[in-house]
């Protein structure tokens, strides 16, 4: 399923389009192949429906010594923690993991190490709590969102 022709050359379960561009996307296997207007069609879908509209992590300059600062919220100027989502956008997280009871159930996150050869982590996403609820003392990571505003207990 998927291949179609020449064996480089896939077909998007979206469109139906066959390109060399179709490939899987994302950085776990979603065993979907996209071709990348639908990707980010995609990816941009889940982002907004999840609330991951953090902007990605500067990258540090090599050659720069100087102490790199954690970033903070825009909004309330609290630390973050931003982090990739498994489709390839950004959320900004709480720095602070708590049970999954006090924490509404469209702000909870996980964090997952991707699968490696190396037993030291080399990358880390976060993952949208959903489907089977985590019981009520697991941890989980709170969205920062939740905790930007003076009102996030209410409803």
């Amino acid at each position: 399923m998927g291949a179609v022709e020449d064996r480089n050359t896939h077909l998007c379960h979206r469109c139906g389009v066959t390109s060399l561009t179709v490939r899987e996307r994302g950085r776990i296997d979603l065993m979907a192949r996209f071709c990348e207007a639908c990707w980010n069609v995609f990816a941009n879908e889940m982002a907004m429906a999840d609330g991951a509209t953090a902007p990605p992590r500067a990258e540090p300059d090599p050659d720069d010594a100087s102490w790199i600062e954690p970033p903070t919220c825009p909004e309330c100027g609290a630390f973050v923690r931003i982090y990739p989502t498994t489709y390839d956008r950004w959320v900004s997280l709480a720095t602070v993991e708590m049970p999954a009871k006090d924490v509404p159930q469209p702000f909870r996150w996980r964090l997952m190490k991707l699968p490696d050869r190396s037993r030291i982590a080399t990358d880390i996403v976060a993952v949208r709590v959903r489907g089977i609820d985590p019981l009520p003392g697991e941890s989980v990571v709170p969205a920062h969102r939740m905790m930007c505003g003076p009102d996030w207990r209410e409803p």
